[in-house]
């Protein structure tokens, strides 16, 4: 942590700790790590939904099991989404951990942030990539020269629109690319309103296991660096660092778990309605997954690549100036 995060963190940490003395912490920030405190920690994370290791989690109590081992609880707080909203809750005291991409973590990292990244996931090698309709006449990521091209402005589509292009030696601005959110994105992409999408699985599976559409380049093809990270509010790891602990050894095995099977994470609280995954598209799904990376301590290894794709978003312009990344992250393994 930077000094200055380190005395802020002191600083509340003082404020909060009179408020207890004088009727109780409803967070329970009396104590360092919280197993200790006569006070409950609690730990706001994004609603999970439908799927994935935290749904499951929420589902079978095992999250609350192994929470409440270091004197933790978790509320769940808003619904899991795009990162640049969930950052900025973090920044404002309404959110303590969320998940993201490294791309859209720059983006983020640039605007004052009050929040580190604790585990790294490698990028997806099959799950994300530009996306076209069936029959459309895009063989390749040179066919995209005056296309337009859906992307999430300084997140993972627009990386990968950009990492694309250079890959293929297409100057940036021969693709126009239209910014949209990517949940209002599926129905421009399949009205022919742009002629690709750049997307990850989230939203890919579906237009995939439709039959409608296939990527034209996947994640390997684009060569992409873009990591899934999970995000610790800055003054919360400060204080409850064995909190943090306790929830990276919960991603991390339960992760495992879900890649070596991964239709037991699918359709968690139910199987019918929009939030659940049938037929084709839960092939789609399952076969994704099995090919994903699980959650990991972040490594030298990875944090070269991060500085990579700082760069790389400072080349582009995406970000004024290179963002320092390894000024953001932890070391799951020496926090304390």
């Amino acid at each position: 942590m930077r000094p200055r995060t380190k005395l802020a963190a002191l600083v509340a940490l003082a404020a909060l700790s009179t408020v207890t003395a004088c009727g109780g912490d409803p967070k329970g920030t009396e104590g360092k790590n919280g197993a200790n405190s006569t006070a409950t920690v609690t730990v706001r994370i994004p609603d999970p939904g439908n799927a994935g290791v935290l749904a499951r989690g929420k589902k079978d109590g095992s999250l609350d099991k192994a929470l409440a081992a270091v004197g933790a609880k978790v509320a769940w707080t808003g619904s899991a989404g795009p990162f640049a909203p969930a950052a900025q809750a973090m920044n404002a005291d309404q959110l303590d951990i969320a998940t993201g991409s490294i791309t859209s973590g720059i983006t983020s990292l640039s605007q004052s942030p009050g929040f580190a990244f604790f585990t790294a996931t490698d990028p997806d090698p099959v799950g994300e990539g530009i996306l076209v309709r069936e029959g459309s006449d895009i063989a390749s990521v040179k066919d995209l020269v005056g296309r337009k091209v859906a992307v999430n402005k300084g997140g993972t589509g627009e990386y990968l629109l950009l990492k694309a292009l250079a890959r293929a030696g297409v100057p940036a601005d021969r693709v126009e690319r239209v910014y949209l959110r990517p949940d209002q994105t599926a129905a421009v992409f399949n009205a022919g309103q742009v002629d690709a999408w750049a997307v990850w699985s989230t939203y890919a599976v579906a237009e995939i296991g439709s039959g409608k559409a296939h990527f034209v380049a996947d994640g390997t093809a684009i060569g992409s660096d873009n990591y899934s990270l999970n995000a610790v509010r800055s003054d919360f790891a400060e204080q409850h660092p064995e909190v943090v602990k306790a929830l990276y050894r919960y991603l991390r095995e339960n992760s495992a778990k879900e890649r070596r099977d991964p239709a037991a994470y699918l359709n968690v609280f139910t199987d019918a309605g929009p939030t659940a995954v049938n037929g084709k598209a839960k092939e789609v799904q399952i076969g994704f997954t099995r090919e994903g990376g699980t959650v990991d301590p972040i490594g030298a290894e990875d944090i070269k690549r991060f500085e990579t794709v700082a760069q790389f978003y400072a080349d582009q312009k995406v970000t004024p100036n290179k963002v320092d990344i390894a000024a953001h992250l932890l070391d799951i393994e020496k926090l304390s």
